[in-house]
């Protein structure tokens, strides 16, 4: 599908055509000999200079979110259902910091230095790099502080997971801007470095902890912070922030007021989001017990890799068509959009067959039979990602069109479903409730955001 003939030529205001305005692979001469033995491997395929940042961006998402499933999987087969389920819902709030965090400052940060700010990328990382450390150390210590303080009046509301999240949540977070940066400087063989190294370290953590038996839902938050730690440590230094003679700010004095416009309806989006998902937890945590929270998890987390397989496209996509966007070019814009929407179908309806296929004995063998009467839910949750996927892509054309208010009408939208008929779902079938939920409101999202789409892109087009 992805087809070196099918690709359009990406003409951006700088000039850059084709590979150039793509996130490419490195030279031949700078890689390992590990890539070098790679690249060999896909040297008869054709189109392979455009397929690799694909490769790429799909490796670096499955060592990443292969390190978080198999320390949720260490927590939900050492721990107790309920135990399991506090992690579940400490592991929300983490969903709901990384939302946040991807409105904040993430997904500016791909928009603009991929597109507005591309000529002036290095001035810009630092200042993007900056702003992420001081907003690190204020949420690490606020975060402590939430816990310090629950410790002394409820302490019941405090768990070990909030503990271990409160003091790795910075480095977590972080983490994504290293990886992006390198997809935005146009080297996604260095974040698959990068998340290789994290892989084998929480691998080693993870095997360490079960042998000496101090693993539990706090410690794994460690073992990733420490994964973190370890591959920045050898690979933050490639990061190319040039010599600039000015400061961004000197360049762009009103950069944080436009950066503001565009993030506040983004950040109010990552909230209202959270409600087609997260909130479903909480919800049965809340009318039944934090065991319900747990299956709903242990069901959730099989299909949760299809998340990263959307942040992988993204990673690829939303690059290409913010220079679309900048280059005004609507046919190349459009043409690409139909191809990201085909791949992810086929990618979201071939899992879905799958899981219907051999879900339950994968699940049986992941969790040891502790979870095994989950399988009817687990069929149908895989729907899931079919309805959010397409989303996804419609979502990113948006944005890319630097609108993002206009998607916010259908995180609204799936949001007050959840409210108006999630909760009355959870209320009277439980976990059978939950998971129907979730598709009711994925669904409206999904619809909505179809709307916003015709509207923005397919009748009005990209503005000049």
């Amino acid at each position: 599908m992805l087809h070196e003939n099918s690709l359009p030529r990406i003409e951006s205001a700088s000039g850059l055509t084709g590979d150039d305005a793509l996130p490419v692979v490195p030279a031949t001469a700078e890689m390992s000999r590990t890539n070098r033995w790679f690249q060999s491997l896909l040297g008869a395929i054709p189109g392979r200079t455009r397929l690799m940042p694909l490769v790429y961006s799909f490796t670096d998402q499955a060592l990443t979110v292969g390190g978080g499933f198999l320390v949720n999987v260490a927590v939900a087969r050492a721990q107790t259902k309920e135990e399991y389920g506090l992690f579940a819902l400490s592991y929300s709030v983490y969903a709901l910091l990384l939302a946040l965090y991807q409105a904040a400052i993430l997904e500016p940060f791909t928009i603009y230095g991929s597109g507005r700010y591309r000529e002036r990328f290095s001035e810009y990382l630092r200042l993007m790099v900056r702003s992420n450390a001081v907003m690190g150390l204020l949420l690490t210590a606020f975060l402590l502080l939430i816990c310090f303080l629950l410790s002394r009046v409820a302490p019941q509301l405090v768990s070990r997971a909030l503990w271990g999240l409160a003091l790795t949540a910075a480095v977590l977070l972080s983490s994504h801007l290293l990886r992006r940066a390198f997809y935005l400087q146009r080297q996604p063989v260095l974040a698959t470095k990068t998340s290789l190294v994290f892989f084998i370290t929480v691998v080693c953590g993870l095997w360490l902890g079960a042998k000496s038996g101090w693993l539990d839902s706090r410690t794994v938050f460690l073992i990733l912070a420490v994964g973190w730690i370890t591959a920045g440590a050898v690979f933050g230094r490639k990061l190319s922030f040039g010599e600039p003679q000015r400061s961004f700010l000197q360049i762009e004095p009103h950069y944080w007021r436009e950066h503001w416009n565009y993030s506040k309806w983004v950040l109010a989006s990552a909230i209202i989001v959270q409600l087609t998902t997260q909130a479903y937890y909480w919800l049965l945590a809340g009318f039944l017990s934090a065991k319900e929270a747990g299956e709903l998890r242990a069901i959730h987390l099989l299909i949760a890799p299809m998340d990263q397989v959307f942040v992988a496209l993204s990673f690829v996509a939303l690059p290409a068509l913010s220079a679309c966007y900048a280059a005004k070019d609507t046919g190349r814009f459009l043409f690409l959009w139909k191809r990201y929407v085909l791949a992810t179908l086929g990618v979201t309806g071939a899992f879905a067959f799958a899981v219907r296929l051999i879900g339950k004995p994968v699940m049986h063998a992941i969790y040891a039979g502790k979870y095994d009467g989950l399988a009817p839910f687990l069929f149908v949750l895989a729907l899931l990602p079919v309805l959010m996927g397409v989303g996804a892509t419609m979502n990113n054309a948006v944005i890319a069109t630097e609108k993002p208010k206009l998607t916010f009408f259908a995180y609204v939208c799936g949001g007050v479903t959840t409210l108006l008929g999630g909760i009355p779902l959870v209320m009277h079938f439980g976990l059978q409730g939950a998971v129907y939920g979730m598709l009711l409101s994925g669904a409206m999202y999904t619809g909505a955001l179809a709307l916003v789409f015709a509207l923005r892109v397919r009748i009005r087009t990209v503005p000049a």
